[in-house]
């Protein structure tokens, strides 16, 4: 049996080992991506651009909570695309796969920024958002788990990747990291302009 104690040890180790790579593939620095995601948060902001989060389950309550974090203390224009009526009206329509890039066809821009949730990186709705705003020329950054080469994490400027296949671990590793970013954006005085 692993105890409270043994979880948070595992836990530690999760995100002290947590792999971080550029658009090129290229190893970065956790602290070096966090800080560039931090700089790309901030710009987007300034920019009164909009900052698009999507995720399934689990990844979409993280999700949730970010835009929560990112607009009420960060002061950025920020959405999930999983609003229930608007997601199952383009998943009846042209099929869940297709749905969130659809959104972000309609509603994204060259200026904007997605942030893609996935804790096996293999989702094919998040792979297509990715995909679909890379092609708007929007600027992208993932958040995976689970398999060390996932389709995900070869789609953003930055990609962060935990070394887990147990949801509950990647999915609170990412809200960590995603926390961690939104407060350091609230601490910038970004916001407040």
């Amino acid at each position: 049996m692993i105890t409270v104690k043994g979880e948070a040890t595992l836990f530690c180790k999760l995100l002290s080992d947590c792999r971080c790579r550029d658009d090129s593939g290229s190893p970065l620095d956790l602290d070096a991506g966090l800080q560039q995601c931090l700089e790309l948060l901030q710009t987007i902001s300034l920019r009164q651009a909009m900052v698009f989060v999507v995720g399934n389950g689990g990844s979409a309550a993280v999700a949730s909570h970010l835009v929560n974090d990112l607009c009420n203390s960060g002061g950025v224009r920020a959405m999930t695309l999983h609003e229930p009526a608007l997601l199952s009206c383009y998943s009846n329509d042209y099929g869940y796969e297709q749905a969130y890039g659809l959104l972000l066809e309609r509603m994204a821009g060259s200026d904007d920024l997605l942030l893609a949730i996935s804790s096996s990186g293999e989702s094919a709705n998040i792979i297509n958002a990715a995909n679909t705003m890379r092609k708007l020329g929007g600027r992208v950054v993932t958040f995976s788990g689970f398999g060390g080469e996932n389709r995900l994490q070869r789609l953003g400027e930055i990609n962060f990747w935990l070394d887990s296949a147990h949801f509950g671990s990647v999915e609170i590793g990412h809200l960590f990291l995603l926390h961690h970013l939104a407060d350091r954006l609230s601490n910038s005085g970004v916001g407040d302009e």
